[in-house]
């Protein structure tokens, strides 16, 4: 009897489908080709508009000056990034700290520096010398006695005053993002390194940090895209990106529009690797927690 009922399950299961057959959504493709044709049509729209000279993009879109503006944009994004990013780590430690002044401090500069404009602060920035017209380094057993003197407009020059305001602003959200992050860790993990012997420092860095990376490095990401897109506020004072060499480069030949759209390109292009970047980074972080969870 059993045997009859196995062979009747088996034949049942021989003649079922091999899979399920997918749920078909034509809607999908139709909004899919909708969106494709606005976009194309937008493209076209702009690229065939004869108020734009074709000329003047193919004569500048690689010209010496656009180049040295693309050049300054990374190295502006790259190094404000980094300084931002290890000011960001010292205010979410400051905001998790135990003591209450530190914790004050760290609220303090985040709720200060969100709260003002990044373009008042480029602005404020760039102009630093109407504060201080000199720097002196005295001697500290001799407050009389000048070691050296820098005139603050050769000291905070235009470019500068841009990684300054860059990176300051910078500090603020990625203070939040890796507060988040470290946060995320289990608390048995900070009491699994303290049981280990490790100090503070030792577990931080060896233990809670790698851990934290996972939530960390996904925002980062899209803050290192805003910061490339951000750059193109300091061409407010002349910080020698690549909005700023476009708009000289305007400024002698009246073609504005032509030029913002080989601004556009360029930047189009650098967000564009950055992105693929971070979706790389990502794939290969989840890729390595899937392993470590198996």
């Amino acid at each position: 009897m059993t045997n009859a009922v196995d062979t009747r399950h088996n034949t049942a299961l021989a003649g079922a489908p091999d899979r399920v057959a997918a749920k078909r959504h034509p809607w999908r493709i139709v909004f899919g080709i909708t969106a494709t044709a606005v976009v194309v049509w937008g493209g076209l729209g702009l690229w065939l508009n004869p108020a734009l000279d074709h000329q003047t993009i193919y004569k500048y879109l690689t010209a010496d000056a656009i180049l040295t503006g693309v050049k300054n944009t990374i190295v502006l994004a790259l190094i404000s990034m980094v300084i931002g990013t290890a000011g960001g780590f010292l205010v979410a430690v400051m905001r998790l700290s135990a003591n209450p002044v530190l914790r004050a401090i760290g609220f303090g500069y985040v709720a200060l520096i969100r709260s003002i404009p990044l373009l008042v602060l480029i602005l404020f920035m760039g102009n630093l010398a109407l504060f201080w017209s000199k720097l002196d380094i005295v001697n500290p057993f001799n407050q009389n006695e000048i070691w050296v003197t820098w005139d603050m407009n050769n000291l905070v020059t235009p470019f500068i005053a841009s990684i300054l305001a860059l990176a300051i602003n910078e500090a603020a959200y990625m203070g939040e993002v890796i507060r988040s992050g470290l946060r995320s860790v289990d608390q048995g993990q900070r009491e699994a390194a303290t049981a280990l012997g490790l100090g503070p420092a030792h577990s931080m860095f060896k233990v809670i940090l790698p851990q934290a990376m996972r939530v960390i490095l996904p925002p980062a990401g899209s803050q290192f895209v805003t910061m490339i897109k951000m750059t193109s506020l300091v061409s407010v004072i002349a910080g020698g990106d690549l909005l700023t060499e476009a708009q000289n480069i305007a400024a002698t030949n009246l073609r504005t529009l032509e030029l913002l759209v080989i601004a556009s390109a360029w930047y189009l292009l650098i967000t564009g690797i950055a992105t693929v970047g971070q979706s790389i980074l990502e794939h290969r972080l989840e890729r390595g927690q899937r392993k470590v969870s198996v």
